[in-house]
């Protein structure tokens, strides 16, 4: 997924703010799933939600200002309701900016831990 950096995305000095980069992995994740023709409003819908339980961010050199950076997510790990999720995001000169792991739970519209559907996993797989 490209994203291109605005202002409204960096701090005082002009440096992507760090928590910006949660709201792209979740950017990303949702294209992932879509890409897999399961798009997270219809799975919603009909009671297959996700959830982060945890998340790891390691932050390798600052994105800036008017950069253009390529993100991408791949599922790394699969469990009865968990996705782990790889992220990597670069910038224009192809410079590592940030690594990242997400840990989804799968979950109903109560919010209780429920499998996720065997079909399903065999989409986003």
């Amino acid at each position: 997924m490209k994203k291109r950096i605005y202002y409204h995305d960096t701090d005082c000095g002009g440096v992507v703010y760090y928590a910006n980069y949660l709201k792209f992995f979740e950017e990303a994740r949702t294209e992932y799933f879509a890409s897999k023709d399961a798009a997270i409003k219809q799975l919603s819908d009909s009671g297959i939600m996700f959830v982060v339980a945890r998340q790891e961010v390691d932050y390798k050199f600052p994105a800036k200002y008017g950069d253009e950076l390529d993100i991408t997510s791949n599922i790394a790990a699969t469990s009865g309701v968990r996705i782990e999720f790889l992220h990597e995001i670069y910038n224009q000169d192809k410079q590592i900016i940030v690594k990242a792991k997400t840990t989804l739970v799968c979950v109903d519209k109560n919010l209780k831990p429920q499998a996720i559907p065997e079909d399903l996993r065999k989409k986003i797989i």
